[in-house]
């Protein structure tokens, strides 16, 4: 079950890259009954309120990203939602599998924080080396969080 332990990291960073996609891909997993976490302490990540109010964050996270205002992922708030996210997913993971739910916030909190200073780091150089809008970076990134997201939770 040592995977599941790098399923952790990784939502984490999904969760550094998006805050909020990361935890509506946890919740509908959970609602689906894909992630089984009917017996843990983050069995209200299934209800139907938890997938409607997670999903409605992410996208409008999606679309406010591409403002020119929005702050950076690395700012002191920002960070801070991506870490609690990363560790409350990051334990998700790992609730259905008898894995630590310690570990799984530890790992998913690693994950966010890496993933944020990474995602942005990448970000801001491919717009500048690509001399390319920041839109044409922004909305290829959406799609790999969304992705990696979706490709984690249903393992």
């Amino acid at each position: 079950m040592s995977y599941i332990l790098a399923f952790a990291f990784g939502i984490g960073v999904v969760a550094g890259l998006r805050s909020l996609t990361a935890p509506a891909a946890v919740a509908w997993a959970a609602h689906l009954d894909l992630l089984h976490l009917h017996d843990s302490p983050l069995a209200f990540m299934a209800s139907t309120w938890t997938v409607i109010l997670f999903s409605a964050l992410a996208i409008f996270e999606l679309v406010a990203d591409l403002l020119p205002k929005t702050p950076k992922r690395t700012a002191p708030g920002p960070l801070a939602a991506r870490i609690i996210t990363g560790g409350l997913c990051g334990a998700s993971l790992c609730a259905p599998t008898n894995q630590s739910l310690l570990i799984g916030a530890a790992l998913g909190t690693l994950g966010a924080v890496i993933g944020a200073f990474a995602g942005y780091e990448i970000r801001k150089r491919l717009v500048t080396g690509l001399n390319a809008k920041d839109i044409f970076i922004a909305l290829p990134e959406d799609l790999i969080a969304i992705g990696l997201a979706l490709f984690l939770v249903t393992r």
